[in-house]
């Protein structure tokens, strides 16, 4: 007479990873995919406050930041001795040593008008750097374009349209 297999020392088979240095292939592969990933993420740059509108001036930069095409708040900021893009001014001017005041806004338009200028109000540069901020409405087919005005010279950034 024969004696039957007990059923508990007959295990089936569960399908799992791959045994083996395949298994630990892929696993590397993975993990350095992983770390590249990350590496990429810490080294990059932090993105800009969407969008940027700067425009260089003879003597340095103003940069209109915000939620261009939505409503909220702007920042204009005005940076001495930054030069770089085009250079746009309303009227003369003539470099001026020290610390200056000037007067920074916005200014919006849409398919058919263009506003007058909305004004945050003045500041005086500190270390050659001025900002000023407020919420604007603006509504999503509308440009907005940063201002600054210094002893009866108005300076304008390019548009950005939402």
């Amino acid at each position: 007479m024969s004696v039957p297999t007990p059923r508990a020392a007959v295990r089936p088979t569960v399908p799992g990873p791959p045994a083996g240095p395949v298994y630990l292939r892929r696993a590397g592969v993975a993990v350095a995919a992983l770390c590249l990933v990350a590496a990429t993420a810490a080294a990059a740059p932090p993105a800009p406050a969407a969008p940027t509108g700067c425009g260089g001036l003879a003597g340095g930069q103003l940069c209109l930041r915000g939620p261009v095409g939505a409503a909220g708040r702007y920042l204009v900021s005005y940076r001495r001795g930054a030069t770089t893009g085009p250079a746009r001014a309303i009227g003369g001017s003539r470099p001026v040593p020290g610390e200056i005041t000037v007067r920074l806004g916005y200014q919006r338009k849409d398919a058919r008008i263009t506003a007058f200028p909305g004004w945050f109000g003045f500041r005086r540069t500190v270390r050659g750097a001025a900002e000023l901020s407020g919420r604007v409405e603006m509504l999503p087919g509308e440009c907005i374009r940063g201002l600054m005005e210094h002893r009866d010279t108005v300076f304008v950034t390019k548009w950005s349209c939402g």
